[in-house]
């Protein structure tokens, strides 16, 4: 674990607490580097390794991405000694400053420079490993077909069945390893199905993905499956072989970055998040988590929209993705490789960057912003320097295990999802808009951690859609721990009201009395006591959780935001918290890109109130829930 420099207060309440900051750090778990890191992404030569160090200390990067993609690109692929070597000077360099890096390389796509100039390219060299649909079209585009492909390249996707391809490409995973670098970062591991055109391909069908699949259940993918059906038990077995076709191309990546580098890393950058787009690519984050050491999501919401372009509403639902990826993840990072502008008239950018900044901190995700589409730069690198130093000094409060105390669970089905997504998501979805809009603290349970709940209410969304193996874990919870609760009825129409009053409320400002009535309606089935207990705006968005054992309540709020418009929140004031105790605690709080200060608390009847100052985007409060500690604001 790195050990930052401690800010503290200057006042004599922050120095006395030192020692209280020091024993907490004494009983956090040990998290390696990949929890804290702080992303900025560069092109990568021999002659760019000095900038990029010398930019990424005097910006607060901790965590470079470095980009030269040794397998995606067919020179390279044949002749990656120059490349390797640039590899391994930037390891060197990031290390002598106290830095880890981090390269990128394609999963499965490989492009050739200058294709119509030049006799050998992939796909004319190697047409058979190339993916396909189901007519036999080669997944090969040109200029054009995506932003990253330039006028004259030749772009193809590879089938992980091609046997010659994948022991190459193994090859060179061990290279990269072997360079000394910390991480290797798998960029694209999908099924050809988001061109145009191939959307709904359901690809790839080439000689070896067909022939391993007969193989494996006996079927034959050309003929004797309904393309797209979710009726037909064949295509159902399509959806799982794909899905896990990418989860092992990825396991054997780790396994081979490993044997070289036992302590380099593994990470898959996915843009997918948990609806319908998983089972289409192939690649599913909750397959993945368990494979890999960190997941980058490039994940924009289900409006598919970047952080200056959505409404308070659209960031309502990009939030409950980044939680639901963080209960994937369990204790390992989760990156959000997102971007806050991309050329947009009329936006301020700063206010753009800093609320999605603040965003990914209250999941307790690491946060990296990209200028325009492509993975390098900074929208404002001023803005990036001030965050990134504020984070760093503050990085425990937002990184450091979140233990859930007295949580509503809300199941997630893979299984549903993968073949009905469009009934389930928004059932999924709907459930988790109650929770977060009546703040209450909830726990995203899967078929992995369902039998660790500790709380006593499980909501199943779409629970008629649930296989019956998910159906008899769900069940056999009841008598033991907890029971099971269908929500749909209840939920039938919530989330359009939900978006329909955000929309009203940016519309005309007026007070959301209503809102909060309709949401206090619906959740009457809820049960009422809780151990803690948030009051405040519909448009705040909260978690409940222990840090290093104290009682955190982390706030983000979405009030007046406007797309294109208003990325600065209106301030929020008048949030009240109430906390179950048997004894008084001190309080503290930490406003977004502000200081900690302690609070004032009123204590009667088995309860402790604080009044939560107001706040603008997000912040952070907690009580000293252990007697002489105090939570870790920097260290």
């Amino acid at each position: 674990m790195r050990i930052t420099a401690a800010l503290v207060s200057l006042s004599l309440l922050f120095l006395a607490g030192g020692r209280a900051a020091a024993e907490a750090a004494a009983k956090t778990p040990a998290q390696n580097w990949s929890r804290y890191v702080r992303i900025a992404g560069h092109s990568l030569s021999r002659q760019s390794v000095s900038s990029i160090i010398e930019e990424s200390q005097r910006t607060h990067v901790f965590g470079i991405e470095v980009d030269n993609d040794i397998p995606g690109r067919y020179e390279s692929f044949l002749n990656p000694a120059e490349k390797l070597a640039a590899i391994r000077q930037v390891a060197k360099a990031a290390h002598a400053v106290g830095n880890k890096a981090f390269v990128y390389i394609a999963g499965l796509e490989c492009i050739t420079a200058n294709a119509d100039k030049t006799a050998h390219t992939f796909f004319k060299d190697h047409p058979d490993w190339v993916q396909r649909d189901r007519s036999g079209k080669p997944a090969v585009f040109g200029g054009g077909s995506a932003f990253w492909i330039a006028k004259g390249d030749e772009d193809v996707w590879i089938s992980p069945y091609a046997p010659e391809w994948r022991t190459h490409y193994m090859e060179l995973v061990r290279q990269i390893a072997a360079t000394g670098i910390d991480g290797v970062y798998v960029d694209i591991p999908y099924w050809m199905t988001h061109f145009d055109g191939w959307e709904n391909s359901w690809a790839s069908f080439d000689r070896y993905t067909v022939e391993a699949f007969r193989r494996e259940t006996g079927i034959d993918a050309l003929h004797d499956m309904r393309l797209g059906d979710a009726a037909d038990p064949h295509f159902r077995r399509w959806v799982d072989f794909r899905i896990a076709t990418i989860t092992a191309f990825m396991r054997e990546i780790d396994e081979n970055v490993k044997k070289i580098s036992p302590n380099c890393l593994t990470i898959a950058e996915i843009f997918p998040g948990y609806e319908s787009a998983a089972p289409r690519v192939g690649a599913d984050v909750y397959d993945l988590y368990p494979v890999v050491d960190a997941i980058a999501h490039e994940y924009q919401g289900p409006s598919d929209t970047i952080a200056a372009s959505r409404s308070a509403f659209d960031w309502l639902r990009q939030m409950i993705g980044m939680f639901t990826f963080r209960a994937f993840a369990g204790p390992k990072p989760t990156w959000m490789l997102n971007y806050s502008w991309d050329g947009e008239k009329g936006v301020n950018i700063p206010d753009a960057m800093k609320t999605m900044f603040a965003s990914h901190l209250t999941v307790g995700a690491n946060t990296w912003d990209a200028k325009g589409h492509v993975m390098s730069g900074s929208n404002d690198i001023a803005i990036r320097t001030e965050v990134f130093g504020w984070i760093a000094k503050h990085e425990h409060v937002f990184y450091d295990p979140r233990e859930l105390i007295a949580p509503i669970g809300v199941y997630f089905s893979p299984a549903a999802r993968n073949y009905v997504p469009g009934q389930y998501v928004p059932k999924f979805r709907a459930a988790m808009e109650l929770l977060l809009l009546s703040h209450r603290e909830f726990q995203i349970l899967t078929p992995r951690t369902l039998s660790h709940f500790k709380g006593s209410l499980i909501l199943v969304p779409g629970k008629t859609l649930l296989d019956q193996g998910e159906q008899k874990s769900l069940d056999a919870l009841a008598p033991r721990k907890a029971r099971s609760l269908d929500p749909d009825n209840q939920l039938a129409g919530f989330e359009k009201a939900m978006e329909s009053a955000f929309a009203a409320h940016v519309a005309s400002g007026a007070s959301p009395t209503e809102m909060q009535k309709q949401i206090t309606r619906v959740s009457g089935f809820l049960p009422s006591d809780t151990h803690v207990s948030v009051h405040t705006s519909p448009f705040v968005v909260s978690q409940i959780a222990r840090v290093n054992g104290n009682t955190h309540v982390f706030l983000m709020n979405l009030k007046g935001i406007e797309p294109k418009r208003n990325l600065l929140p209106d301030v929020e004031s008048g949030t009240t918290i109430e906390v179950a105790s048997q004894t008084k605690r001190r309080a503290f709080a930490l406003p977004f890109l502000g200081n900690v200060t302690e609070l004032p608390v009123t204590f009667a009847a088995g309860k402790l109130q604080v009044r939560v100052p107001s706040f603008v985007r997000s912040c952070v409060v907690w009580l000293e829930d252990a007697p002489g500690t105090r939570a870790i604001a920097a260290r």
